[in-house]
């Protein structure tokens, strides 16, 4: 059965840039039954948004700013999510931004049993991150979107210019969680691996390292050994990894 989302925007804190990116990554989670964006459409600054929202069937939801420095959009967003929860015609949620202000937000929802996946970019605070079940960058997005439009020829200096560096810190992460779904031998499920270094880390993703999947990232570093293994119900092989 698949996963209805909710997708919610905050206008007034996301760039309108590859927005269509944007929809096709929330896709591979779920359907996206719920498409709203928040923002006071009278202001000048949301113009970009105007001309995507047609293309991507994404409802702008006007929320005048009633006092001057405060933020009305965030709990126009908030209390739709709340009602939305209640409706009980989603599964999850997907929280588009990069705003602290939504940290309780996820919270509550994943108290509620949704699956919370959010977007943001890197500047995105620490609590709502770790506040998701899985936090995307948007700066991914960007980077994969670079890599389609100017071709192989610039790819490895796209992501010279954009990736994160595999810290010793990173290195530790991984080889602490294959020992920990480990079997006697040593050797863990790469598919287990990665749901557990998820949870443990929101905003892990081998592609802020540069890498599309998780198998390629892990078999650069030499730390590691990787084994590929048939599968009887797929013709798909499973690859099982190992500390060295």
């Amino acid at each position: 059965m698949e996963t209805n989302l909710a997708v919610l925007i905050d206008g007034d804190n996301i760039p309108s840039a590859h927005v269509k990116e944007m929809m096709e990554e929330i896709a591979k989670y779920g359907n996206p039954t719920i498409k709203r964006i928040y923002g006071d459409w009278t202001k000048p600054h949301l113009n970009k948004w105007k001309n995507v929202l047609l293309e991507n069937a994404i409802h702008p939801i006007q929320q005048y700013g009633y006092t001057q420095g405060k933020n009305a959009t965030d709990s126009a967003m908030i209390i739709d999510a709340m009602d939305i929860l209640y409706s009980n015609k989603v599964d999850g949620f997907c929280l588009v931004s990069s705003d602290s202000d939504f940290t309780r937000l996820a919270t509550r929802l994943r108290e509620a049993s949704m699956k919370v996946i959010g977007i943001g970019e890197k500047k995105t605070p620490d609590p709502f991150i770790v506040a998701c079940d899985k936090f995307i960058y948007i700066e991914i997005l960007k980077n994969n979107s670079k890599e389609s439009e100017n071709g192989k020829a610039k790819e490895k200096d796209t992501k010279k210019q954009n990736v994160d560096k595999i810290t010793p810190a990173v290195v530790r992460l991984i080889a602490q969680t294959i020992s920990d779904v480990a079997d006697e031998d040593g050797w863990a499920f790469l598919g287990d691996v990665g749901s557990l270094l998820q949870k443990k880390q929101p905003n892990f993703d081998s592609r802020n390292y540069g890498f599309q999947k998780l198998t390629p990232m892990i078999n650069s570093i030499n730390k590691f050994e990787i084994e590929s293994r048939e599968n009887t119900n797929s013709k798909f092989k499973l690859i099982y990894v190992r500390n060295k």
